[in-house]
């Protein structure tokens, strides 16, 4: 179904009704908390309030990479943020990230508490404290690079092709055109680049792949918004290969079960608080 209909702007935009769509009733034009409630904490000094959306699973992967490697400093606990019900504009949540967006941590570790929030910058926090995963030289600038192309583009997918090819109250050609267009570009940049470098940095995994794998990977595999054979994702084989690699590393497969409440039994852990609780929910498959 087409949208033809001329839209003409008022002079001045007033939020008189919501905008339709699948998350409606948690889009607002204001910012702060809409009720009162502390977020739990538990033993460990790293404490994530997240969801398993993309952006939450770049973190949990960071941790679960770090605790990998042997950096037993990234032990956390993840205490699940569900947006679909607004807890994302809970005061304890606002007080960590005044965007009431996931993911957020907490870091206890000195003398006085650090808040952090956005997955770039998580993700930069982590690796500069444990001293992991962002290589150096000219590698350090790819990684940056990269890492932030995956924050500029993935708007796009996300909000932009997503919104309109899932989630907006009906079909509209114009703008799902117009995204799925940029969507396809995107991996074309990205199998271009894979074709002739093992990861997005080069020789070395590091973070930019971990931010940009829960997105292009997902999508690559055709698990984003049901969407991969309309973007004929299977076409670009270098994606495929980098997908394919990274999805199967050990700690990527623990990192994206963290904070989700949906799928099989063994693809959710609503909340983590050690190890343990991932190896209890991955035995059940």
């Amino acid at each position: 179904m087409s949208d033809t209909t001329e839209y003409t702007p008022p002079e001045v935009w007033t939020w008189d009704q919501e905008s339709g769509g699948k998350f409606a009733s948690i889009n607002r034009p204001i910012a702060g908390p809409t009720h009162d409630k502390d977020l739990p904490r538990g033993e460990h000094d790293l404490q994530l309030h997240s969801l398993a959306t993309p952006n939450g699973v770049k973190v949990t992967v960071m941790l679960e990479e770090l605790l990998a490697a042997g950096h037993t400093g990234a032990e956390y606990d993840a205490w699940i943020i569900n947006i679909g019900e607004g807890e994302q504009f809970s005061s304890g949540f606002v007080d960590v990230n005044p965007n009431s967006k996931i993911p957020a941590l907490m870091d206890f570790s000195g003398d006085t508490p650090v808040r952090v929030f956005e997955s770039a910058s998580i993700l930069m926090y982590l690796a500069e404290k444990f001293g992991a995963f962002i290589p150096e030289g000219q590698a350090r600038v790819e990684c940056f690079n990269w890492l932030f192309w995956q924050m500029g583009s993935a708007p796009y997918l996300g909000g932009g092709f997503g919104h309109f090819y899932a989630y907006a109250p009906y079909k509209m050609e114009y703008p799902i055109n117009r995204f799925a267009m940029e969507v396809k570009r995107q991996m074309d940049v990205l199998d271009r680049h894979l074709a002739e470098n093992e990861y997005l940095a080069g020789s070395e995994y590091s973070i930019a792949d971990m931010a940009t794998w829960p997105w292009y990977g997902r999508l690559a595999m055709g698990g984003a918004y049901d969407a991969g054979t309309f973007l004929d994702v299977k076409s670009y084989k270098h994606l495929q290969r980098w997908t394919a690699q990274i999805g199967a590393r050990e700690a990527v497969k623990r990192g994206k079960i963290v904070n989700a409440s949906w799928g099989a039994e063994n693809e959710q852990l609503p909340n983590r608080h050690s190890a343990a609780d991932i190896d209890a929910v991955l035995a059940k498959g």
